[in-house]
């Protein structure tokens, strides 16, 4: 098991997770009840957890505030080892591609210098 991680969501993730543990009102449509509050509270809680990266139901306050908590990672090792070279080949990938378009940039702006000067 991994070791319970501290995490800080966004005030944005906090306001969703307010509003879906408000009171739903109890209109019944079609024969069925809507969902329960309690529902609607541990699905943003997984989405979240999914977001982020963390097992929902392992979620527990830090006493820091609303907005931080504690919870056990959902990733595994091969996981992160397999997140991880993605994300740097994708940051390899980008630079590359910035450094590119800056050469690019500054060839033209060489010519252009060039040819006025003739």
């Amino acid at each position: 098991m991994y070791p319970r991680t501290n995490y800080e969501m966004t005030q944005e993730d906090l306001d969703t997770l307010l509003n879906a543990m408000k009171p739903v009102p109890m209109i019944m449509v079609g024969g069925s009840a809507p969902r329960s509050t309690q529902e609607n509270a541990n699905a943003a809680w997984a989405k979240l957890g999914g977001k982020m990266g963390f097992d929902s139901d392992t979620v527990k306050p830090t006493g820091r505030g609303d907005r931080f908590f504690s919870a056990i990672p959902s990733e595994t090792e091969l996981h992160r080892k397999e997140r991880l070279e993605r994300e740097t080949e994708e940051s390899r990938q980008q630079e590359i591609t910035d450094l590119s378009e800056k050469i690019e940039k500054l060839t033209t702006k060489r010519a252009t210098l060039l040819d006025n000067k003739s």
